[in-house]
């Protein structure tokens, strides 16, 4: 996605050609690949809501909506969701504000018959059709989506502006409670009239800001699930199907060369037992089981304590020969890593040596002694602190 790519970034569409090109050539050379501005890609259109109407609709109950306000001298940005009410909106200052709602299609028959045109994608790619007024100045500012987008100039004039560059910065700001960019750097600037429609695929930063008068932008977006989404599902899918009896086995377990240890036996069992886990590298496998094997069912967890120890008072109880009672609700693993390894406690994990890891597994009582190293220290402190251990004059024997 640059400028010296050979395809153009503008065309000009037609009644017949919308996309100013056939489906196909847009799905092979745009499509999550480049944006495309298509000037004229529906001639002559006239929006199928007035803004009165689409104000109304903010006003429902059941519907999505959301009332921006930007205070340009101040740079502050006011975000309201609805529902609005009819004093909301008498409230809005001149310019420099933005009504959207969501779902548009699902509320007005007319909107919705503008899914016709986007039949050359699969019907549960598309998401919703959102619609946005402005004022003069009004926008959201700088942004990202994630998704695919069509933005149909519907009433008036909107000004855009994106960025091409793959390398972009994509830091949000973190004072606005829109997902700001922090930085935004655009490379292409245009003016979009009724009819006009800028295609933006995912990740393109841009910022549209309503020109001159009263502004409406029709815009049809993408169902586009994340990765994280989809795992949920699909695991909450599975785990609604497989029967109870179906558990992790070790037929052929040995015996522990180390105490605690998640191993790369126990690994290799757990890629049989979730055949998705294979597709998992081993870090992130063990880094999920390492915390999931150490929560208990009855999710009962250590009371840190009231006030949190210094590593100087802890240092000075160990001299004086306190030991290190392990709580009993604190579940205790550990599995090695490419720098020493990784213990997990109670679905928190902690970097420390494969020595420590394997002592605080296999007692539940020790006593460092004197001089304990400043890294095997800053690990004791945090599991006191965090209530998994619990320093106190040691046991006579």
């Amino acid at each position: 996605m640059t400028k010296t790519s050979s395809l153009p970034i503008e065309v000009r569409g037609s009644a017949k050609q919308p996309l100013g090109m056939s489906p196909a050539q847009f799905l092979r050379d745009y499509w999550q690949k480049r944006p495309l501005l298509i000037r004229q890609a529906f001639p002559d259109f006239v929006s199928p809501i007035e803004p009165n109407d689409l104000a109304g609709l903010a006003m429902e109950e059941t519907a999505l909506s959301r009332l921006i306000i930007h205070d340009e001298a101040r740079d502050r940005w006011k975000v309201k969701s609805g529902p609005l009410t009819e004093k909301d909106f008498a409230s809005t200052p001149d310019k420099n504000w933005t009504l959207l709602v969501q779902d548009v299609d699902k509320w007005d028959a007319d909107v919705a018959a503008l899914l016709e045109d986007f039949r050359f994608l699969p019907s549960w790619r598309l998401d919703d059709i959102m619609i946005s007024y402005a004022e003069p100045g009004g926008g959201v500012g700088a942004h990202v989506d994630q998704y695919d987008v069509f933005l149909l100039q519907g009433l008036g004039q909107r000004h855009w502006a994106i960025d091409t560059n793959p390398d972009a910065p994509k830091n949000f700001r973190p004072d606005v409670e829109l997902k700001q960019l922090q930085v935004f750097e655009p490379d292409y600037e245009w003016l979009l009239e009724p009819g006009d429609m800028l295609y933006l695929p995912p990740g393109v930063p841009h910022d549209g800001i309503a020109f001159g008068g009263p502004c409406l932008t029709i815009s049809v977006g993408m169902r586009a699930p994340s990765q994280a989404e989809l795992t949920g599902d699909l695991a909450d899918y599975l785990a609604e199907r497989l029967p109870d009896e179906l558990r992790y086995t070790d037929p052929d377990l040995a015996p522990a060369k180390s105490a605690g240890e998640i191993d790369r036996a126990a690994l290799a069992r757990l890629k049989q037992a979730l055949p998705f886990a294979a597709a998992l590298d081993e870090a992130t496998l063990t880094d999920w089981f390492g915390r999931f094997i150490t929560r208990y069912r009855s999710a009962q967890q250590p009371v840190p304590p009231e006030k949190e120890l210094t590593e100087a008072a802890l240092g000075k109880q160990l001299d004086g020969g306190a030991a290190l009672l392990r709580h009993p609700w604190a579940r205790m693993a550990w599995a090695r890593a490419k720098r020493g390894a990784t213990l997990f406690v109670n679905g928190q994990p902690y970097p420390t040596t494969v020595e420590l890891a394997e002592r605080l597994c296999a007692t539940r009582e020790i006593i460092p002694g004197k001089s304990v190293p400043a890294a095997e220290l800053g690990l004791l402190l945090a599991l006191v602190n965090d209530g998994h251990l619990v320093a106190r004059k040691p046991r006579r024997r």
